[in-house]
């Protein structure tokens, strides 16, 4: 009895080290890694990792550029469609990605299979299937590849879409070599699209003993993310009715993972015509809830996937791929705090943390969002009204030093993505009200506008939205632009005048009130370029009340400034009045009117709203509808690169009632983040105000844009 005792724990033992060498203990997971590309662009078509520590926030890694060349593993020089996988034995990783370069055409025969112990050094195989499979020599798409173990069989299965002369494009999938380098046979059709039409970008996920089976369709009315579920790895996949994905957007590149200690699965997809990634959650992979606003990039990712890693990974990739927005602090939050114009410096080791006006900063506590495993001192309220304090951040084994400033900041003057400001003063209410442009959409594609009020310049609340086009306006649904409001008084009683741009024409609303609702006329005001104008755009309009005269006049026009005078009933324009007036060559948009000491000053923007040289010029007239006067030096307020501070453009100015006190309210791009991001910037911006002054000749003196604004004078 002892002897079988024995023999049994010997056997027991044996067997459980034999376990050992095939499967290395995997430490529990503490964040995430994103593996994508970026675009089809010079340079996009190529692998980037960016790192998240809940699932939901993610920071690029490398400056957001690749991790290894496209050129050195792809026949084409382009590769796209990263997906990686976590070894089953833990000892390491697989990816595999389409070997395309898109200026080249949408055609490709091959993909790559890529393997790597460490997430850092990768070696890689190209793998052409005509070459490889001569039944399959009719091919011309081998896109989107994918990998997943398939348990029953004990190997790597590789999966993907081809498309064939005369045919459509179909899901097929074949088993991959024990050293990741081949595939054992030709491949095998997996699944196609039960109406016959192109069938791409599958992603399988197992879930409770079945397979699921994520696939984006094309050419049908329901076109988008479906699901097609089976018993089984290889076969027997049966379409769910209807889509999974969110939006009626364009979609595709699904990629689905679950979160740390959770249930929760998060079904990902690129709605790449509109430059967006959305995110969704689930509990059954059935029925998804989109959770876009818990999701944070500082990068615009295109069709890629997400992996859970430990913590010395995590550490290992952030030391082997350094990022300028990457240190161990991710984010600063805290009462009154500007969470999207907080700068970290990684490079510097400087915080600088915005807050609101009336924040008391000499007991301040911030609070911080890290990466997993990093420990910050001191802990909580600190007198920051002196200057900056010292924090020690631990990660990965060395602590490092980092500066932190809490500052009051007047700029911007609302938290968030807007544009194209008008303001206005209330005589009715005694207050400011703010309408801006409702940014932050790709493409310039808000629908909506809202207005802010303050009693002061500097502390604003939001009113909410003030007119929808997509319930509002009859005659357009897109591209809400720049609007301009004045306040007047008919029979005795004030009426508000909302003059927008929306679909390249301009519309009027009117209102009781400041904050509305506003009543829309029910068709454009504007729609007809002015006689001889060919090129340009009917947007950005701005309306003023001449003092010497009381007439009204608008001015619209992008390439080009027009001026109508306004019929009394301010909703229609006096005909025979349209003149176009624009200044010279620098005018691109934003005209901006006011009168000052007998003299009318017109504004206006140059250059284009996505460069940072975006600007404000003007010229002077003795009259509102010209001849324009532009001085020498005629430059309102331009960037302030020292201080990050880009695209100062489309303003309007206000004068505090009674006072010769003026003001300029402007747009710039976001800070810190609008500096990388491109073209982008040019619909992620902000509104901010700065004192306007005048020398004694009543020429405008140039304003340097400032992060305090007013809120501090």
């Amino acid at each position: 009895m002892k002897i079988t005792s024995y023999l049994f724990l010997c056997i027991a033992l044996v067997t459980f080290s034999c376990d050992k060498d095939k499967t290395t203990e995997l430490s529990s997971p503490s964040a995430y890694l994103f593996t994508y590309f970026t675009g089809n662009g010079a340079g996009e078509e190529a692998i980037r990792y960016g790192i998240s520590p809940d699932g939901y926030n993610y920071y690029a890694l490398n400056n957001n550029e690749p991790i290894v060349a496209s050129d050195a593993i792809s026949t084409t020089g382009g590769v796209r469609d990263p997906h990686i996988l976590r070894r089953e034995d833990n000892k390491g990783f697989y990816m595999v990605v389409t070997d395309l370069l898109t200026k080249n055409g949408w055609s490709n025969t091959a993909m790559v299979l890529m393997k790597s112990d460490n997430l850092v050094d990768w070696s890689s195989t190209v793998i052409d299937i005509p070459s490889l499979y001569p039944e399959f020599s009719e091919v011309h798409r081998v896109w989107a590849p994918q990998t997943i173990y398939d348990e029953r069989e004990k190997k790597y299965m590789v999966y993907f879409s081809m498309l064939e002369t005369g045919s459509y494009d179909k899901i097929y999938y074949a088993y991959i070599n024990d050293d990741f380098t081949a595939l054992e046979g030709a491949p095998q059709q997996l699944f196609y699209s039960p109406t016959e039409k192109a069938c791409i970008d599958g992603d399988i996920v197992e879930k409770g003993g079945k397979y699921y089976l994520f696939y984006k369709t094309e050419g049908e009315r329901d076109k988008g993310i479906k699901v097609a579920v089976s018993d089984r790895l290889t076969s027997g996949y049966k379409p769910e009715p209807g889509n999974v994905d969110q939006t009626d957007k364009a979609v595709e590149g699904s990629g689905v993972f679950k979160l740390i200690g959770s249930d929760t699965y998060i079904l990902m997809y690129d709605v790449y015509v509109d430059g967006e990634y959305q995110f969704t959650k689930s509990s059954d992979l059935k029925d998804f809830e989109v959770v876009d606003e818990k999701v944070s990039m500082n990068f615009h990712p295109r069709h890629g996937t997400i992996i859970q890693i430990t913590q010395e990974e995590l550490e290992r990739l952030t030391e082997a791929f350094p990022s300028r927005d990457i240190s161990p602090v991710l984010a600063v939050s805290g009462p009154g705090v500007k969470s999207g114009n907080v700068v970290i410096d990684s490079r510097e080791k400087t915080i600088y943390v915005p807050v609101e006006p009336r924040q008391d900063v000499s007991a301040f506590t911030p609070g911080f969002t890290t990466l997993p495993g990093t420990a910050v001192k001191p802990g909580g309220p600190q007198d920051f009204s002196k200057g900056s304090i010292g924090y020690q951040l631990s990660f990965g084994g060395k602590t490092e030093t980092y500066e932190l400033t809490v500052a009051v900041d007047g700029n911007p003057v609302v938290q968030g993505y807007y544009a194209d400001p008008e303001i206005i003063y209330s005589h009715k209410e005694k207050k400011y009200y703010l309408y801006p442009t409702s940014d932050g959409f790709n493409g310039w594609s808000g629908t909506y506008f809202k207005t802010f009020s303050s009693p002061d310049l500097v502390h604003w609340k939001d009113e909410g939205v003030i007119l929808d086009l997509l319930k509002d306006v009859s005659w357009a649904d897109r591209n809400a632009w720049a609007p301009t409001m004045i306040e007047t008084r008919v029979d005795g009683a004030y009426r508000y005048y909302y003059y927008f741009t929306a679909a390249q024409q301009i519309g009027v609303a009117v209102s009781d009130s400041p904050y509305g609702t506003f009543r829309d006329s029910g068709k454009p005001l504007v729609s007809e370029k002015p006689e001889g104008v060919k090129g340009g755009q009917n947007i950005d309009p701005d309306v003023f009340a001449d003092p010497k005269s009381g007439k009204h006049y608008l001015y619209w026009g992008n390439g080009f400034m027009a001026v109508a005078e306004l019929n009394p009933d301010m909703t229609s324009l006096k005909k025979g009045t349209i003149k176009v007036i624009t200044p010279d060559d620098t005018f691109r948009e934003g005209a901006e009117v006011f009168y000052r000491n007998g003299r009318y000053y017109f504004l206006w923007s140059e250059d284009d709203t996505r460069s940072p040289d975006y600007k404000v010029r003007y010229a002077t007239s003795d009259s509102p509808v010209g001849p324009l006067h532009i001085p020498e030096n005629n430059i309102v307020i331009r960037k302030d690169e020292k201080n990050g501070i880009l695209a100062t453009g489309h303003n309007a100015v206000i004068q505090v009632p009674g006072k010769d006190e003026w003001y300029i309210i402007y747009h710039r791009f976001t800070r810190p983040k609008g500096e990388h991001m491109g073209s982008a910037a040019g619909f992620h911006r902000e509104v901010c105000i700065d004192r306007l002054t005048f020398d004694a000749q009543g020429n405008i003196e140039e304003v340097t844009p400032t992060l305090k604004g007013i809120a501090v004078e």
